[in-house]
């Protein structure tokens, strides 16, 4: 039996949740929001992940509070209205698949906030030009020819704790399974993990104990106001000598275990632009492994990995519980379905698509009655 079409089961509070397969789509910001609010892009978008045979979708980086957007164009949580937004657009697109999953990604970008989409340029947007200020642990900018970023107080911080607790409870209210926590690719969490963006003195700063001590506190927040699957996601590491380490990775994902974590999912980088990243198939693999065989807890593996065969094999070297990918389902929606051909697994779908499988694929639906007429 494949690994990869194996079930999963999270242990949370509030009860399990079972996973079809070990496939899931990992979130994918587009930057096709307008003051944070779900549209028409999401729905098609949503609708289509969620008949690609992945067993949970992950929406992307959504913000906590309007400055917490990466761009003025991300996807919010912040308000009744961008949650009736969010509500209505998945719900929609949730009646037009077969039952799955759904977690949401909050996060708040920090330092890297107030950024323009990627396709124009990415860099920092000035207030006159429809950015915003922005904060981050340290009085560093993420690239040196970008306006320095305001030192976080005390207060900044209580206040970014407080907006992931809100959304947390709006996302539990709109029927979300799952929440995943970013601390990655150099927003806010992940700034406050690395040395090479947090150069505070106080009790957020300094020693690798300081560091964790924000993204602890927001986990534990959330954790007491949502019973469901909760976990992070990390960059395991900065690729950068000096910065956060995977070995820091490991005792980070331990101590979220402590407190109630279901997951962690590695990523890696994010945080400075001096980093060299060794890009490759699986290159991020080897730090889920580590990870996992650190803290013991669920590890999903991400990144690159982008053929069935190779997804198997991530699984069956012990190297994750569970397998992401992004843009694979991008340039082909249907890539759960393929490879649930491939290795004798199985998927759900809707009936109008039963009929689309060439007769040696079609036991990728199980028992589905696939007549001609």
């Amino acid at each position: 039996m494949s690994l990869l079409f194996s079930p999963f089961t999270f242990e949370a509070p509030r009860g399990p949740l079972t996973l079809g397969s070990r496939l899931v789509v990992a979130p994918m910001c587009q930057y096709a929001s307008t003051d944070g609010l779900a549209n028409d892009w999401h729905l098609s978008h949503w609708t289509q992940l969620l008949n690609s045979g992945a067993a949970m979708l992950t929406l992307e980086a959504t913000a906590i509070s309007p400055e917490g957007r990466i761009s003025p164009h991300c996807l919010g949580l912040w308000n009744d209205a961008t949650a009736a937004a969010l509500g209505e657009h998945l719900g929609r697109a949730r009646r037009l698949a077969p039952p799955g999953a759904v977690c949401i990604q909050l996060s708040h970008a920090g330092r890297k906030a107030s950024s323009a989409a990627p396709w124009n340029g990415g860099e920092l947007i000035a207030p006159d030009e429809g950015g915003w200020p922005v904060r981050g642990p340290s009085a560093l900018p993420h690239l040196s020819s970008e306006p320095t970023p305001r030192a976080m107080s005390l207060e900044d911080i209580a206040q970014v704790r407080r907006d992931f607790v809100a959304a947390a409870q709006r996302a539990d209210a709109l029927g979300l399974d799952a929440i995943e926590l970013h601390a990655a690719h150099g927003y806010l969490l992940h700034q406050f993990l690395s040395p090479l963006a947090n150069q505070r003195s106080d009790a957020y700063g300094g020693s690798f104990e300081n560091r964790i001590r924000l993204a602890l506190e927001v986990f534990g927040d959330v954790r007491r106001v949502f019973g469901g699957t909760l976990g992070m996601r990390i960059s395991g590491t900065d690729w950068v000598e000096g910065g956060w380490t995977v070995e820091e990775t490991a005792e980070l994902a331990l101590r979220l275990k402590q407190l109630g974590a279901q997951f962690v999912h590695i990523s890696s980088g994010g945080v400075s632009p001096l980093q060299k990243i060794p890009l490759g198939p699986d290159y991020q693999v080897p730090l889920a492994r580590v990870v996992r065989e650190r803290s013991g807890l669920p590890t999903f593996a991400v990144g690159l990995i982008t053929q069935p065969a190779q997804a198997e094999a991530v699984l069956e070297r012990g190297d994750a519980d569970l397998v992401a990918l992004a843009r694979a389902f991008l340039y082909q929606p249907r890539w759960g379905w393929q490879a649930a051909a491939a290795l004798g697994g199985q998927v759900s779908a809707q009936a109008q698509y039963w009929r689309c499988l060439p007769r040696e694929a079609q036991h990728i639906f199980g028992d589905a009655r696939i007549g001609m007429r």
